[in-house]
């Protein structure tokens, strides 16, 4: 009897969380509009930031209390290439309150097609089809001219989500290759409790509680060079590993 009626609050819940994710985007979208117009730069900016006020209201109100952490001092003018893990359909929602400060992610095209959201998505973040080589090519283009402008990009190196009950799934090379090229410091992020918050093996999975971003100290590239490449990535994937072990994150299984 518990049971059923934990599942009904659950379900109430999910359906009110919705809800108001759908009403928040509406609210913003005519903003979103507005700005699209703009130059890319400055259209993708003050975007991000409608979003980051999307967040900021939208987390509080459906019970999910964010938090920051940074194990070093961390340097929010700074351009960085960031990494993190992928665990979960809220790590999207959970970047514009972790990164304050201007950022392009790179994301799948797919999202694009879902109605509104979609249409604030594609100018929000550097979209890739994965399946297509040649739109593969012309995202990393796009990411490494938003580097050359100041401005930090995020990227899930595990690409997709990792169901293997491991901290970590394998790395693919695309992030430190662009590291590499373009100079650019690795800055390591882990995502705690996106899982806990919103299991990736149902829907309407969502829940209320705790939601934790850990700042890891950065990897400089400096010098590297292509031949590096499999180094840097083992070490950031070691690095990473080691501390959602520490951390104890929710889905690896022991």
């Amino acid at each position: 009897m518990k049971r059923l009626l934990y599942k009904f609050l659950l379900l109430l819940y999910n359906l009110y969380a919705l809800l108001l994710f759908i009403i928040l985007m509406l609210v913003i979208f005519p903003l979103v509009i507005i700005a699209s117009f703009l130059n890319p730069v400055l259209s993708g900016k003050i975007i991000y930031r409608l979003c980051m006020l999307w967040a900021d209201i939208w987390f509080p109100l459906v019970g999910i209390f964010h938090k920051n952490y940074y194990e070093t001092p961390h340097n929010k003018k700074k351009a960085y290439l960031f990494v993190t893990n992928h665990i979960s359909y809220l790590d999207a929602a959970v970047i514009v309150k972790t990164f304050r400060q201007a950022l392009r992610p790179l994301g799948k095209v797919e999202m694009t097609k879902v109605p509104v959201f979609g249409y604030i998505y594609k100018n929000a973040i550097v979209t890739v089809d994965r399946d297509n080589a040649s739109d593969r090519s012309n995202s990393v283009k796009k990411l490494i001219s938003v580097l050359q402008r100041g401005i930090s990009i995020l990227i899930f190196p595990e690409g997709t989500f990792n169901e293997t009950g491991r901290p970590l799934k394998s790395f693919y090379d695309g992030a430190f290759r662009i590291a590499i090229e373009t100079q650019t410091p690795i800055k390591p992020v882990l995502f705690l409790d996106t899982y806990n918050r919103m299991p990736y093996n149902g829907i309407l999975t969502l829940n209320p509680g705790k939601n934790r971003s850990v700042f890891l100290e950065e990897i400089p590239v400096e010098g590297l060079t292509i031949e590096d490449l499999p180094e840097l990535k083992h070490k950031v994937f070691s690095v990473m590993e080691e501390k959602l072990v520490v951390y104890k994150a929710g889905w690896i299984r022991r």
